[in-house]
């Protein structure tokens, strides 16, 4: 039997929405586990992640396909509310999302940016994941015919919602790459969840899954790599910021059998900009290195573009 509190707030909650507020509600006054929520659709011959309800209940993605919205009328059966009492609150927008860091969309930043957000939202994962880079040491490196052998990554990241568990890596890959064949391994406090590629884009997006769920606020410290080498002889490396703030640090290394013979550091502020803030590179060490350091970045592009002859 529900406590009468919490009847009347569920009752509030489906007449003002917003939605993921007053499916909140409703799974806590019932105390359903989402494992067993999922397990109850999956019955009903309903196929719903265990993530996408989560997500659902945050606020941090809406159902919209059509899988996704018999959910919700089975959900509302299951829950024992009214029938219509959570679909027709999807037609009501939600309250203004709590404050955040100003973002930019994947289109914005890369060419690639349209095939990342079909893979996302194939996915049912939010564009947004919650998180931006505190610090993020960046090492690429260059094969003997000139092409992207792999890259390594060592991230600081801080949530800014609650209940954040992972981080998507998005690989891109140089012209031919195969991007079936590119390998993503989880090195630090993550594990590799679900990877998906978009062949004619050659985009990867992989899921690592944190050892916790942060809580707004929240610091977190992990690690992956990136096996490629499957692309044609690379020119440049370039990284993404969706958010201002944060260092940046990427490292590129050459092959002794394929060195440039000049380096530049360049800022984009968008796919199809210019390059700005050119600035040469002098390779240096036994393994021909060069890097930039940014210490607090700006939304946009940073890279570094080499020449072979």
């Amino acid at each position: 039997m529900r406590p009468a509190g919490d009847t009347a707030d569920i009752g509030h909650l489906l007449r003002t929405g917003p939605f993921h507020l007053a499916l909140r509600a409703a799974l806590a006054a019932r105390g359903l586990p989402l494992h067993r929520v999922q397990h109850r659709l999956a019955a009903r011959g309903i196929k719903v992640g265990v993530t996408s309800l989560s997500y659902w209940q945050q606020g941090a993605r809406r159902p919209r396909h059509p899988e996704s919205l018999r959910a919700v009328a089975a959900l509302e059966q299951i829950l024992e509310l009214p029938e219509g009492a959570l679909s027709r609150l999807l037609g009501t927008p939600e309250a203004a999302a709590a404050a955040r860091p100003a973002s930019r969309s994947y289109r914005a930043l890369v060419g690639v940016g349209a095939a990342v957000e079909q893979l996302l939202e194939a996915m049912e994962l939010p564009p947004d994941g919650g998180l931006h880079s505190v610090g993020h040491h960046e090492r690429v490196r260059i094969g003997a015919a000139g092409e992207l052998r792999s890259r390594e990554s060592q991230q600081i990241v801080r949530a800014h919602r609650d209940g954040v568990d992972r981080y998507l890596a998005v690989h891109h890959g140089d012209p031919g790459c195969d991007a079936s064949r590119v390998g993503v391994t989880a090195y630090e406090n993550c594990r590799t969840g679900r990877v998906r590629c978009h062949p004619a884009a050659g985009v990867v997006v992989a899921e690592l899954l944190f050892d916790a769920r942060l809580r707004r606020g929240d610091t977190y410290v992990f690690g992956y790599g990136v096996e490629d080498g499957t692309g044609a002889r690379s020119d440049e490396y370039v990284r993404g910021f969706s958010y201002a703030g944060g260092q940046y640090m990427l490292q590129v290394r050459f092959d002794e059998a394929a060195l440039p013979v000049r380096c530049r550091r360049f800022a984009r502020s968008g796919p199809q900009a210019p390059r700005t803030g050119l600035a040469d590179l002098t390779p240096s060490g036994r393994h021909r290195a060069v890097h930039l350091l940014e210490q607090g970045v700006r939304r946009g592009i940073l890279g570094i573009a080499w020449d072979w002859d």
